[in-house]
Formats: C-alpha cells, sequence, structure tokens
C-alpha cells in the first residue's frame, strides 16, 4: 500500500517541481525545500493536493513536519490509519 501512496505523491509532487529539477531527481529522502527547490507557495498547494487526493486534513504541524517525501509519506499514513 506505501507504493502506491509512493506513486501518488510523486505525481502530486511533479507539476510543482522548477524547470530544473526532473522528476527523477525525487528520491523518499528528497527535502522538498532544500534539494527539489519547490517554494513556499508550490509546498502549501502540495498539501492541499495531498488532502484532496487522499481525503485528509493536515494541520499546521504536519505541514511544518513534512520536510522530506518520507514525511510526507508518514504523515499520509498515519492520518490514513488513525483518522481523527
Amino acid at each position: 500500500m506505501a507504493e502506491a501512496y509512493y506513486s501518488q505523491l510523486l505525481d502530486i509532487i511533479k507539476p510543482y517541481l522548477p524547470e530544473d529539477i526532473s522528476e527523477t531527481d525525487i528520491t523518499p529522502e528528497s527535502h522538498l525545500i532544500e534539494e527539489l527547490n519547490i517554494n513556499s507557495a508550490h509546498l502549501i498547494d502540495i498539501a492541499l493536493d495531498v488532502e484532496d487526493a487522499f481525503n485528509i486534513i493536515l494541520e499546521n504541524e504536519d505541514m511544518a513536519n513534512m520536510n522530506t517525501v518520507t514525511d510526507a509519506l508518514e504523515i499520509i499514513e498515519s492520518k490514513l490509519n488513525n483518522p481523527s
């Protein structure tokens, strides 16, 4: 199931990558801002897209902790496994 989430998350991130970053540059360890050069406005768009795609609600704390692709996956899985 995590592989499906990863694939879905990559599809969400790809449109927000700057021109100098390729989708092949994305790894689970990629830092969204520092390595993938996603700006803060696009990071908010990604969070909103994640909420819509996974039917979850991200709190401010979740967004603050969403630094890497793996962080995002862990937050998604946590929200899906423990709905509030």
